[in-house]
């Protein structure tokens, strides 16, 4: 039971940071509307710093959340000792890691971007957020955001999955056939942190290709003013839908991780009082069997919080 309040705990822990840089993120949507329809940037400098790092801060803490995730489901699987010796300071650790690394990655935002002006044909002046450093640092930097928060996370993701899957088809193709095919609670839980997983790559990959077409292309694109504009706000439009869709799909997940965790106790309270309602002269015999079969009793049991 206490396995499974610390496993209920990481889940929600991690619930709570895709929550949060959700909420953040959603937060810099006024000062994205506002500059579309007064065609102008009336935030300054500061604004301009924070606003940028603050959309590359949460977009990086929400996918090495969804990998610490997936890495931990797998562990749990494979090594379901070792996750439960780790402890509730432990994964609260890993939380604060996960945010710190994302920040280290958005400083050089904060550093090189700068509120800038052009002139405008009718005489005025526009401001706008642009990078300050040479366009070279510029293309590098982007590039290397783009395999933090894309390419890196998305192959060892796809490489757990991949395992995993291999592994519950193997260990659960009887049991599929004799529940007439339904999904078990574990089952429904690794199926819907994948799904948070794909609607992130879904919302933010045309965002990244955009960016790179635009930075790697040698010829500029033959596109409208007026087009480009639209493109930039479409994109940037499905990275903020991610944020909108978010919490449907945490709610869902929260759900079948609470079924899962009912099926677990049920299982296992069964379990212990079977043990309860035999009669004495079995208790030797009942001793000796569990003996044999405690490592595979032990590696379900504590499978009950391996889905954190």
């Amino acid at each position: 039971m206490c396995h499974s309040i610390r496993f209920a705990t990481s889940m929600y822990i991690s619930i709570i940071n895709l929550a949060l840089a959700d909420l953040l993120y959603l937060s810099t949507i006024p000062f994205v509307v506002s500059t579309y329809f007064l065609k102008d940037w009336y935030f300054g400098d500061v604004g301009c710093r924070i606003l940028l790092s603050l959309d590359l801060l949460t977009m990086h803490a929400s996918i090495f959340t969804l990998t610490v995730m997936c890495t931990e489901r797998y562990l749990a699987v494979t090594k379901p000792l070792d996750t439960v010796r780790r402890s509730k300071s432990y994964r609260k650790a890993l939380a604060w890691g996960v945010w710190l690394l994302s920040l280290v990655l958005t400083v050089p935002m904060m550093v090189m971007v700068a509120q800038t002006t052009k002139d405008t044909p009718d005489g005025g002046v526009k401001r706008m957020c642009a990078p300050a450093w040479a366009p070279l640092v510029y293309k590098v930097y982007l590039t290397v955001l783009f395999g933090t928060s894309i390419m890196a996370p998305g192959l060892v993701i796809g490489y757990l999955y991949v395992k995993l899957a291999r592994t519950y088809l193997e260990s659960q193709r009887s049991s599929a056939v004799s529940r007439g095919g339904k999904r078990s609670p574990k089952q429904k839980v690794l199926i819907m942190i994948f799904t948070i997983v794909l609607v992130f790559w879904a919302c933010f990959l045309p965002f990244w290709i955009w960016q790179l077409l635009s930075l790697y292309r040698t010829e500029p694109l033959n596109l409208a003013s007026r087009t480009h504009t639209c493109i930039n706000y479409l994109v940037a439009s499905l990275t903020y839908s991610n944020s909108c869709i978010n919490p449907f799909l945490y709610t869902l997940l929260t759900k079948n991780y609470r079924e899962y965790l009912k099926n677990r106790h049920r299982s296992f309270y069964r379990y212990t009082s079977s043990f309860k309602q035999r009669p004495p002269s079995l208790y030797s015999w009942g001793k000796s069997a569990s003996s044999s079969n405690q490592f595979d009793f032990n590696s379900e049991t504590l499978a009950m919080g391996t889905l954190k």
